[in-house]
């Protein structure tokens, strides 16, 4: 990932149990690491098999139309 800051094994673990927990948002994915939301995504991509990478996908996309404040 471009402009991407190195990521030990273990911070990338951790931010990718962040972005599929409920609870946290992008926003603070971005100031405990500097991942803007895009750096986040691709992160996703690259270390979870496709089928689970869509269906997060589709669980952040259907909890934002929902809420403003999701993600």
């Amino acid at each position: 990932m471009p402009d991407e800051p190195e990521l030990s094994a273990a911070h990338k673990s951790e931010i990718v149990q962040m972005a599929l927990s409920d609870h946290v948002s992008f926003a603070d994915i971005e100031r405990e690491y500097g991942l803007k939301e895009k750096q986040v995504k691709t992160l996703m991509r690259d270390n979870l098999r496709p089928g689970s990478y869509r269906a997060w996908r589709k669980r952040v996309h259907d909890f934002g139309s929902r809420r403003e404040t999701y993600k």
